[in-house]
């Protein structure tokens, strides 16, 4: 099984603390993913993350087929991380982290994901032709939108 990793890195024009209320929300989610993923959030979510939390939604990555997808929140530091690991969903493995750096003008949000298809076999081609690139769109799509949002520096 290859372990893949994607990481990217935005500058916001919004304080530390706000970043944090926004990117730290499941809510939110829904508002920095392109709509043909059908991003749905299934579970219900308390007022604030803590480690050891579930959260559970339905999505359609590929060709719109509808899959279940649960995280669990792994670690917390208000205004510094967060990380999530997949329990459900499309990935073998899924795990990302949420870094926050206040710098100057505003916040730094800087993401770090690893993760790995199933089915070694197919694990190749799929990632180059599909995963990949459908990666590469939600980053860039979340990139986006969060300058429609925040602004940029």
């Amino acid at each position: 099984m290859k372990l893949h990793r994607i990481e990217t890195r935005q500058r916001v024009p919004i304080s530390i603390e706000e970043a944090w209320s926004f990117y730290s929300n499941p809510s939110n989610l829904a508002q920095l993913t392109p709509k043909d993923i059908g991003f749905e959030i299934t579970g219900d979510l308390p007022d604030e993350m803590y480690a050891g939390q579930i959260l559970t939604y339905n999505v359609r990555p590929l060709a719109g087929i509808k899959m279940s997808w649960a995280t669990r929140i792994l670690e917390v530091e208000p205004q510094r991380f967060f990380i999530d690991d997949q329990l459900v969903g499309p990935y073998a493995i899924w795990h990302h982290q949420h870094h926050f750096h206040q710098v100057e003008g505003g916040t730094e949000v800087h993401d770090i994901v690893h993760y790995a298809l199933p089915w070694y076999a197919l694990g190749f081609l799929g990632h180059s032709i599909a995963v990949k690139p459908k990666l590469k769109e939600i980053f860039s799509y979340r990139e986006q939108r969060t300058i429609e949002l925040f602004g940029e520096i």
